[in-house]
């Protein structure tokens, strides 16, 4: 009985590499969300401030079509994955990328510098971001009943990292390298820039150091190539029924994803600018640096994310069972749209008028709207990687990862655009705007959920 304790205590472990892959994603995460806190406010701010005197309404362009391509670019790099380099090669190359893009924007304070280092990271994701999460699934059988657990323990790296970038990047660039010339206040942003490139290369020796005594020789081959015959010709075996199922549903919920993701990521552009200019920072005296609001949403995943997936434990073991992962993702939309109306009603409630917002907008409204912007994080993006890691077919495993994570690329892109016209509609306007569309897309996601579950179990 003792010896049949030991065995179960051993199999609900988790394999050393789950925290391996952790490490790794979450000084990648560091890196990312370094760079992101600040780009916003680079681009925008005065030259003789540290940054590049760009106009809002271009800067949140630029902001808009960088996020989106880094998860467009995972299209390619996952198609590339699967049918020459291998995952383990293809986060290398992916690292080396990033670190050298982050490089780029320190070394000069030009647009140049901004372009070719914003082009170098997109390339880096394309190549990083489809491998590592499809290599912790790789970690687990198809039905092993610690995959959802696994990756509820990824995505706390992922958000360990989101939580420390902006508190020591934003430390770097507004207090310690930051200075003041001529009585004018000049950020640090470029130091800011080198310690995200320094957490990329620290990520990637780890990855590297450790990475076949923990994996071994997972991830080395490509998944994706066409099998040979005895007589050396290629087969290509097709999808069977069930695989273009599977592959179907990906690609619906991934259309769904869209909304969610174009509103989310409002919080390093146009929520950011709102935070910067009408919010009131000052606590006890102190004045919290803006790039520190992008660790509330991290900070509240971790604290959060332990919860939810005991949530999600009681469910599965109660008569009625777990939420299908599409009814998740909807109820995660309408949360989404609950924080946007959050973010109206501080509006409407300083009056829809700028002169009267500026410096005067109660913190807590950004701190609620984070709260619910990251439980519905918490019922979205760990279910997505888990799903598609769970039933995308294996030869297409990291290219259906690019697809699903195309979602975030292509929202970002409408995102971006969505941010702009904050500038001459007004943010009221905005935030209504989205929220409307997020909650009618979960509303619709609810209804078809049964369906898509059909789809993809039968």
């Amino acid at each position: 009985m003792q010896t049949s304790a030991v065995g179960n205590q051993q199999k609900m472990k988790h394999p050393p590499g789950l925290y391996l892959l952790f490490f790794t994603e979450m000084w990648e995460r560091f890196s990312y969300y370094g760079m992101r806190g600040i780009l916003i406010l680079y681009l925008t701010k005065e030259l003789i401030s540290g940054g590049l005197g760009m106009n809002p309404s271009l800067a949140l362009s630029i902001y808009g079509f960088y996020t989106g391509a880094t998860y467009i670019t995972p299209l390619v790099g996952g198609y590339l994955t699967d049918r020459f380099i291998g995952k383990r090669l293809a986060i290398t190359i992916g690292g080396i990328f990033m670190a050298l893009g982050n490089f780029v924007i320190f070394l000069e304070q030009a647009e140049w510098a901004m372009y070719t280092g914003l082009a170098l990271l997109i390339v880096g994701n394309g190549f990083f971001k489809p491998n590592i999460s499809t290599l912790v699934g790789d970690l687990y059988e198809e039905k092993d009943p610690r995959r959802d657990a696994a990756f509820t323990i990824f995505y706390m790296g992922i958000n360990l990292g989101a939580f420390l970038a902006p508190l020591v990047i934003a430390f770097i660039t507004d207090k310690w390298l930051s200075d003041s010339v001529n009585g004018v206040f000049v950020y640090g942003y470029k130091y800011g820039f080198l310690a995200s490139s320094i957490g990329m290369v620290i990520g990637q020796v780890l990855f590297n150091v450790f990475g076949n005594r923990y994996l071994g020789d997972l991830g080395k081959e490509p998944t994706g190539k066409p099998v040979l015959s005895d007589n050396g010709v290629k087969q290509n075996t097709p999808l069977t029924p069930k695989e273009k199922r599977r592959t179907a549903v990906i690609l619906i919920l991934a259309c769904f994803v869209v909304f969610f993701w174009a509103g989310f990521e409002q919080a390093g552009s146009s929520i950011t600018l709102y935070t910067d200019k009408f919010v009131d920072r000052t606590v006890f005296g102190f004045e919290i640096p803006t790039p520190w609001f992008q660790s509330i949403n991290p900070l509240f995943i971790i604290l959060f994310a332990p919860l939810v997936s005991i949530l999600w434990v009681k469910l599965g073991q109660s008569k009625r069972g777990d939420l299908s992962a599409p009814v998740k993702m909807g109820i995660a939309l309408i949360l989404l749209g609950i924080g946007f109306l959050v973010l109206v009603g501080s509006v409407l409630g300083y009056g829809n008028n700028e002169a009267n917002l500026v410096g005067n907008v109660h913190i807590m409204f950004i701190i609620i709207t984070y709260f619910f912007h990251t439980i519905a994080e918490l019922f979205l993006s760990p279910v997505g990687l888990s799903m598609v890691s769970r039933i995308a077919p294996v030869k297409l495993a990291s290219l259906l990862m690019g697809v699903w994570l195309s979602s975030s690329g292509i929202a970002n892109f409408v995102g971006g655009q969505v941010a702009r016209f904050t500038q001459s509609m007004g943010y009221m306007e905005v935030f209504t705007v989205i929220a409307i569309a997020v909650i009618a897309a979960g509303s619709l996601l609810l209804l078809i959920s049964k369906k898509l579950v059909q789809l993809m179990e039968n």
